[in-house]
This record gives C-alpha cells, sequence and structure tokens, in this order.
C-alpha cells in the first residue's frame, strides 16, 4: 500500500515563445519497466498561441481525452468532423485502428489545454470521436465525472475513470465513494494540493494504492482524478498512450 509522489514532465519547446508541451509518462517513478501506469499511457500540458495549427497527424489504439483550461481550438479528423472547443466542450478520440486529427487555435489568447492518452483494452478498435457539453466550466469543490468506461459523459475503452474538480483554498475534500478500492492518479493542473504529508504543485501527481480522506487545497487549485482496476488488462502498444520502453 503506496502513496507516490510523481514529478512533473519533460518541458519541449517554451510556453512563453507560442508553443511550449510538458509531456509526463507518469509510469517512469514508480517502475523501469512501463512508461505509464495501467490504463493511463501519458499526460501533455500544451500552450499553443492563436493562429497556430497543430496538422493532420495519426493516432493508433490511443483514447485521447482533451482538456480545454484556456481559449478555444478548432478540430478536424478524418472522421468528419469539426467542432470548436473549449472550457466547457471536451472530446475523446477513441482513435482505434485509424485515425488522423488536426487541431486550429482560435481566439486572442493562447490555448491551455491537456491532452490524456489513455490505453484501450483492446488493439484494432473501430475509431470514433465524442464530444460533450459540460454546463459549467468548473466543478466547485466536487469531483464531476468527465469520462469512464460507462455511465459517463464520454466513453473510454478500458476500466478508467476520470474526474476533475475546481478546489477553492483551504477545502478539504475526498475520494468519490465509489473509487474506494481501486488505484488512483491526481494530477494537479494548477494550484498546490496536499495528500497524506505530501505538497503536490502544479504539474504533480499523486499515485495511491490506498484511499485517503484528507486531500487539501492550499491554494486555489484545479485537480483531475483518475481511478483504475490494478488487475485490469490493457493494450500497451498504442503509438502515444504505448510502453515506450518497449520501443527503445
Amino acid at each position: 500500500m503506496t502513496i507516490t509522489k510523481i514529478p512533473a514532465g519533460q518541458m519541449r519547446g517554451d510556453f512563453s515563445q507560442g508553443f511550449g508541451v510538458e509531456i509526463l509518462y507518469p509510469g517512469l517513478t514508480l517502475t523501469s519497466d512501463d512508461t505509464g501506469i495501467g490504463p493511463i499511457g501519458r499526460i501533455d500540458r500544451a500552450q499553443v498561441q492563436p493562429g497556430q495549427l497543430i496538422g493532420m497527424h495519426p493516432h493508433k489504439d490511443d483514447e485521447i481525452l482533451t482538456y480545454i483550461r484556456g481559449g478555444e481550438m478548432l478540430h478536424r479528423d478524418t472522421v468528419g468532423n469539426e467542432k470548436t472547443l473549449g472550457k466547457t466542450h471536451f472530446m475523446m478520440m477513441n482513435a482505434g485502428h485509424t485515425f488522423q486529427h488536426e487541431e486550429l487555435m482560435l481566439g486572442d489568447g493562447p490555448v491551455k489545454a491537456l491532452q490524456i492518452f489513455l490505453r484501450p483494452n483492446a488493439r484494432d478498435l473501430e475509431p470514433m470521436v465524442q464530444f460533450h457539453e459540460f454546463p459549467e466550466e468548473d466543478s466547485v469543490d466536487s469531483w464531476r465525472l468527465i469520462a469512464g468506461p460507462s455511465a459517463a459523459p464520454l466513453k473510454v475503452r478500458s476500466d478508467v475513470r476520470g474526474f476533475d474538480a475546481h478546489m477553492t483554498e483551504g477545502v478539504q475534500m475526498r475520494l468519490p465513494a465509489e473509487e474506494t478500492g481501486r488505484n488512483t492518479l491526481l494530477y494537479v493542473y494548477s494550484g498546490k494540493v496536499a495528500i497524506a504529508g505530501e505538497i503536490i504543485s502544479e504539474g504533480e501527481s499523486i499515485f495511491s494504492t490506498v484511499a485517503y480522506d484528507d486531500l487539501t487545497a492550499w491554494a486555489e487549485s484545479d485537480v483531475l482524478l483518475f481511478s483504475m482496476d490494478p488487475a485490469v488488462e490493457v493494450y500497451r502498444g498504442g503509438m502515444f498512450s504505448g510502453n515506450q520502453r518497449r520501443r527503445a
């Protein structure tokens, strides 16, 4: 039974120079064998200036959650979608066997977002893309279910559930009751929180195999929580979500 702090990812580019992405392989802190943790392959934290185009590029066997905290972007893909995404409009790209997309940054300010690469339960699934418009930008001091294998706004083809919360300073929260007995990864998008004596700041995470009830916001914070079955079978060969150690 462990609680392990995971440092922020490696920066590529520069947030202040138009394009930057901080790439986190959460498994590297836990083991030398897998760059991911079960169904969680990789988390990219990006900031891109308006007018920038991330051109058409492929994905295969990745389940990709796009989570925006600032700005807007126009999504286009090879299954016929063209949608504007923003702070209330999220997307899940279930890449499957063949999929490509591009993103154009809109508006006057930078797009600030996460792309979370989850691992499917099998390879070569049918590609599909889902969108969901939430009524509010934030879920204040309570967990909001975003994605999961069932009964969630966005479907993931794997046994992993994703939640978010906007915590006001000084607030203490517990894990969702239904996640008891599952492993969790808590990612701090912004702010600073404390769990079991550990201080976790922007870009950092906590992986836990035990339940805890002392998540406390030391500052106004945005956090994401991923809950998973430690014994779940996942496909580790995805283009971005897969185990990069096997490709070395």
